[in-house]
């Protein structure tokens, strides 16, 4: 596996794998990686010939009371397992690469980051699309593989490219990949290792609620009513506070009261010490 860290020299080496039109596939991450990551990784390496991941902890998707510094940095071990999986190349900028002195550039996505974490965290999934499209322009990859945890992030991430119209990736290809869960049913997400021993343990409220939730809703259950069960199953179980806890349509993440035909999805964000957990399930598929 090449690593590369500029612009130039990833230019060339995308140039070498595209040879006799061989397909490319695209995982980008923050690193930290965990099983959820190499997920993404093969089932991208079941789709295209080759498999680029990129590593970059974008400051612009942090707010000021977050957690830019404090996030796990670990190139070296993620390399490994990256090689492991075999990718076949590692695009790792630095900031100053990726956000080169004079940049002026914001990509807002309106109306599907409004509500949700996009409320929460003001400015957040501005942050996002500007750093994956830029993503997208820099490695043109033929598709692009994204965790279903992230849920709103995936549905930004789709508009965008819908909307500015990208070929490579198409919209259609950019694919989500269902969560990988701990044997308990808690998402993967690098921000579990902020969990103590304690705290790890009452997390597994969250997916429990969930999915208590989920069967209540399909089972005729206000959604308001089952909503407000969640939150106080998580509130007993030792979680501080919930960000959200929201029925909404699948496609447009529009708020919903009720269950209808479509898909829908139940998203919920909730804190735990001073770790913010987000998770969601499918309700109706």
């Amino acid at each position: 596996m090449q690593t590369v860290k500029s612009l130039h020299v990833l230019r060339t080496a995308l140039a070498q794998l595209r040879v006799e039109n061989a397909t490319i596939a695209l995982v980008p991450t923050m690193g930290a990686l965990h099983e959820g990551h190499l997920t993404l990784v093969r089932r991208a390496k079941e789709a295209a010939d080759h498999v680029v991941a990129s590593i970059f902890v974008n400051p612009r998707q942090f707010g000021p009371n977050e957690d830019l510094d404090a996030y796990p940095r670990q190139l070296a071990a993620d390399a490994a397992m990256l090689e492991a999986e075999g990718v076949a190349l590692l695009w790792a900028p630095d900031a100053a690469a990726m956000y080169p002195p004079g940049f002026a550039t914001n990509v807002s996505v309106a109306g599907v980051s409004d509500g949700l974490c996009g409320a929460a965290r003001p400015g957040h999934f501005d942050g996002v699309a500007t750093v994956v499209l830029k993503l997208f322009n820099q490695v043109a990859p033929d598709m692009a593989f994204f965790g279903e945890k992230d849920f709103q992030q995936l549905a930004v991430i789709r508009t965008m490219a819908r909307d500015c119209d990208l070929i490579a990736p198409h919209a259609d290809a950019i694919i989500g990949v269902p969560t990988v869960r701990e044997a308990d049913g808690l998402a993967m997400s690098s921000r579990n290792r902020y969990l103590s021993p304690g705290q790890r343990a009452a997390a597994a409220a969250l997916p429990q609620a969930m999915q208590a939730a989920v069967a209540a809703i399909e089972g005729g259950a206000a959604a308001a009513t089952a909503l407000a069960a969640l939150e106080a199953a998580l509130i007993a179980a030792g979680f501080a506070s919930v960000d959200y806890a929201a029925l909404a349509d699948a496609a447009s993440l529009a708020p919903l009261e009720a269950l209808g035909p479509a898909p829908a999805r139940l998203l919920v964000a909730a804190r735990i010490g001073t770790t913010r957990l987000i998770d969601n399930l499918p309700v109706g598929a």
